[in-house]
């Protein structure tokens, strides 16, 4: 079976959590080809070094400086639009010249096909949007409804229980719950060995994890944060500034070693032993944190205006 397996370029979390469904469908044999852009596609090649990698439509989006993010969800709407367009004709186009058996999409909203098998990859089947424009939920729901129905299959990256579950009532609870195949949470970390770190990796026992990603600015405005926080701290503390297209050569300021990514063995092995995890509550975030058996270790910092991360902070008791 030939997979093309591509997730949204929207921090590393959507890319972070198709590892283990790549991992899966080499160990079954099948081809995998990835398809994607920007920072996630880097990740995902310097994973899996041997597969081929199709670019595709890029999402150029970037946060506001300021919290409350009206001016970014303005301009991402048609932003969105002609991404989804794009990415739809792309896979029709890639169609015409080789055949998927299946095509998987993490949060692209336009890679669906009558001919091939579609599988779409949500955890916020309801969306959250900010209290001033709490009125437009039901609408913004029915759209996102509207275009995973397209697709074959939804896949819920969650347990299938009402209340033990990741996600809460981004992904239950709703009138939309039937479309759903709730398949578990879908972590880089699942089966990973934890008990070495490589000469790599800059020291191996940290008081404090930074593990940094997300859109800019916001991005680089918490990384600032953290280094001014965290410079004169009595103990290590390593900051992972979640940038793939950089060197990965380690440096030093103060109490802090910042180093642009980690592989997921060494990074699992000093979550692990880290006394605290300072991280964004994205959710992929969460779904690493929940398999390694961390979380009660996390201290979230929701990305200013993002909805769905300050709900899922809340819901997780921080």
């Amino acid at each position: 079976m030939k997979v093309l397996i591509a997730p949204l370029n929207w921090g590393l979390g959507h890319a972070t959590r198709c590892i283990p469904l790549i991992r899966h469908y080499i160990s079954a044999g099948d081809e995998v080809v990835l398809g994607g852009d920007g920072e996630s596609i880097l990740l995902l090649r310097r994973t899996f070094p041997n597969l081929r990698v199709v670019d595709l439509p890029s999402l150029e989006l970037r946060y506001t400086y300021n919290a409350h993010q009206r001016g970014f969800y303005l301009r991402a709407i048609p932003a969105l639009i002609r991404f989804t367009i794009a990415d739809y004709y792309y896979l029709r186009q890639q169609l015409a010249i080789e055949h998927f058996d299946l095509v998987i999409s993490d949060n692209r909203f336009g890679l669906f096909s009558r001919d091939t098998h579609s599988v779409y990859i949500t955890h916020q089947l309801y969306v959250h949007l900010p209290k001033r424009l709490r009125w437009l939920e039901p609408v913004a729901r029915a759209l996102h409804a509207s275009i995973y129905k397209r697709y074959d299959e939804v896949w819920v990256p969650d347990y299938d229980h009402p209340t033990n579950n990741l996600a809460g009532s981004l992904a239950h609870g709703g009138t939309f719950d039937h479309f759903a195949k709730y398949i578990g949470p879908l972590s880089r970390f699942d089966n990973l060995e934890t008990d070495g770190i490589s000469k790599e990796c800059p020291g191996t026992s940290y008081s404090i994890v930074a593990v940094l990603s997300g859109l800019e600015p916001q991005r680089t405005l918490f990384e600032e944060f953290l280094i001014n926080r965290y410079r004169q701290h009595d103990k290590p503390v390593l900051l992972v500034r979640g940038k793939m297209g950089l060197p990965n050569v380690s440096t030093q300021i103060g109490s802090i070693t910042l180093v642009p990514y980690m592989n997921d063995d060494q990074l699992s092995a000093i979550m692990l032993q880290a006394e605290k995890i300072v991280v964004r509550s994205g959710y992929s975030t969460i779904m690493d944190l929940a398999v390694l058996g961390v979380l009660n270790k996390a201290e979230f910092h929701p990305t200013p205006g993002q909805t769905e991360q300050e709900y899922l902070s809340q819901y997780h008791n921080h």
